[in-house]
């Protein structure tokens, strides 16, 4: 090969556009194709790589490599890392052992601490896995045992749908800047959206499932020990990170999860109160978050109930003082003429219970909203749209595929055309509206004349 190797690698091949392997590596195919767009797609390069904190300068070189073989290797010489990623800005180099697994192959953690070994062995920066597993960020990677690891050196995590969106972003907003990258990067898109990448999307729930739901059915309580509730969740976090990148593509827009600050540091933690959220509530829920929206999209998977729940919650304007005047406010922005199954809870002040009513029921007679609360005024709102899914909903495949449906299609229906309300900006008081009727003379006089 033309380029010269690092000299920490005694074997190696640049990253191939083109790359001529057997048609059945598929791995080291596709491998190949994403890190060579990597280091030949500006935008799409500092894009992946600023998500495991690396950002890219004007002068920072970026170069990638396919089937390596290191010269330091105390470990077994099967282990060969399926790529390397490096960055050199000046003196400094930041270097990434990449591991990837395509279609169904899952990663395996005892590997990952192997190739942890390596890069500390020959002083990479981390390691970086690549699957069809997803991550809620790249910094929180989705086998326990590797971040339960007492390792240094970090591994990070790109789901391939992550890398497919980032690529989809990128075109659909026109950001990439030249004619021939914007043209390869979408070579990658068409490529990774073929089945022969083995490229895909979350798809099913784990067996667990099924019998989860039959235990609920029944009117059983989940043992604080179950061995049904951990699989379920693991599954529900994967599938709620394929619905933001769902939503991404759909929308053009940067659609990410919106977890508390402790979850977000600490999957464990999150771990922990959503296993207990589950066994209290028998639901699983989720918020996502939309670049602008009026709020964050709520998902609640009600298993007694075996539905699903959609919404979102809005502050009611102040500057109205009716109910019936807060209800028309919100009425009047959702312009979708079918709303069945489409509910909109009212949040009373104090101990006063929340309210609900049918959307339709409102828009007919609005004054409906005020019965049983003639003397308050609600200070919120929830909108959501609820689907009973009957048998689908304990299916490991319908529950996703009806899920997939029903979040974009609230989003697209309702929630993209709402707007929050927000308090108008202040306007200059009468007989204020110059410097001299604010000077200390003047507010001495306000003074001596107040009258309380």
């Amino acid at each position: 090969m033309s380029e010269q190797l690092p000299e920490y690698l005694k074997q190696g091949e640049a990253a191939r556009l083109f790359p001529v392997l057997s048609t059945t590596s598929k791995e080291g195919r596709t491998t190949s194709i994403v890190l060579a767009c990597v280091s030949k797609v500006e935008e799409f390069g500092s894009e992946l790589l600023s998500s495991v904190g690396q950002k890219l300068g004007k002068r920072t070189k970026v170069a990638t490599y396919t089937e390596v073989c290191f010269e330091k290797q105390s470990g077994s010489v099967n282990d060969r890392p399926d790529g390397l990623i490096t960055l050199k800005t000046g003196s400094r180099e930041w270097v990434a052992l990449i591991e990837a697994k395509v279609g169904n192959n899952d990663l395996d953690a005892s590997q990952l601490e192997r190739y942890r070994a390596l890069a500390k062995e020959n002083g990479a920066d981390c390691v970086i896995s690549i699957s069809n597993q997803f991550a809620t960020s790249p910094m929180v990677h989705p086998l326990d045992d590797v971040r339960k690891s007492r390792s240094k050196i970090p591994v990070y995590h790109w789901s391939w749908m992550h890398i497919l969106t980032i690529a989809d972003l990128l075109l659909s907003s026109e950001g990439v800047a030249d004619t021939d990258q914007k043209i390869l990067l979408n070579e990658l898109r068409r490529f990774l959206t073929h089945e022969s990448a083995g490229v895909k999307g979350f798809d099913r729930m784990p067996r667990e499932w099924a019998e989860l739901n039959k235990l609920v059915s029944s009117g059983g309580s989940i043992p604080a020990r179950s061995p049904l509730v951990l699989p379920v969740l693991q599954a529900w976090h994967q599938e709620t990170r394929d619905l933001s990148l769902i939503l991404s593509r759909m929308t053009g827009a940067n659609v990410s999860e919106r977890l508390p600050r402790k979850h977000a540091a600490d999957p464990a933690s999150r771990q922990k109160d959503e296993l207990q959220d589950l066994r209290d509530a028998h639901c699983l829920k989720c918020s996502l978050s939309v670049p602008d929206a009026a709020a964050t999209i709520d998902v609640v998977a009600d298993i007694p109930r075996r539905s699903i729940d959609v919404g979102m919650t809005l502050r009611a304007p102040e500057d109205k003082k009716t109910t019936k005047a807060r209800v028309n406010w919100l009425l009047r922005q959702v312009k979708a003429e079918k709303v069945d199954g489409l509910f909109l809870r009212l949040l009373w002040p104090g101990a006063s219970e929340a309210t609900q009513h049918a959307f339709q029921d409102l828009r007919n007679d609005p004054d409906l909203a005020s019965e049983g609360k003639e003397h308050l005024v609600p200070h919120g709102f929830h909108l959501f749209a609820s689907e009973r899914l009957g048998a689908k909903f304990t299916q490991q495949t319908n529950f996703i595929a009806e899920l997939e449906v029903l979040v974009p299609k609230f989003y697209g229906d309702f929630g993209s055309n709402i707007s929050a309300w927000q308090r108008k900006a202040p306007q200059i008081k009468q007989g204020r509206d110059d410097s001299e009727d604010v000077s200390t003379e003047a507010l001495e006089e306000d003074s001596e004349g107040f009258e309380p």
